[in-house]
């Protein structure tokens, strides 16, 4: 039961960190348009909880460009630190 679990958070993790890839390529793509994009927009709200769980968590100066990034950051290392503890628990 708790490798399931571990798994699946894992997925979920996973699940954002790709969509967080793929709305920063489709912003580099769409440009200013990105926001009438029904896919950017999608992406957008699947990773809307992780942006503002960081952005609760960094001082209000912080750059807005670098919200996405230490998101990303904090979701690899999230999903990789779930991958060691389903080594060393389950072996």
């Amino acid at each position: 039961m708790l490798a399931f679990c571990l798994s699946a958070l894992r997925a979920v993790i996973e699940l954002m960190i790709w969509s967080l890839l793929a709305q920063v390529l489709l912003a580099l793509i769409a440009g200013r348009q990105r926001r009438e994009n029904a896919i950017y927009r999608f992406f957008s709200l699947l990773t809307t909880p992780p942006r503002r769980l960081m952005a609760c968590c960094l001082p209000t100066k912080t750059p807005t460009w670098l919200l996405p990034l230490l998101t990303f950051i904090a979701l690899l290392g999230l999903w990789l630190g779930l991958a060691l503890a389903r080594k060393l628990l389950i072996g």
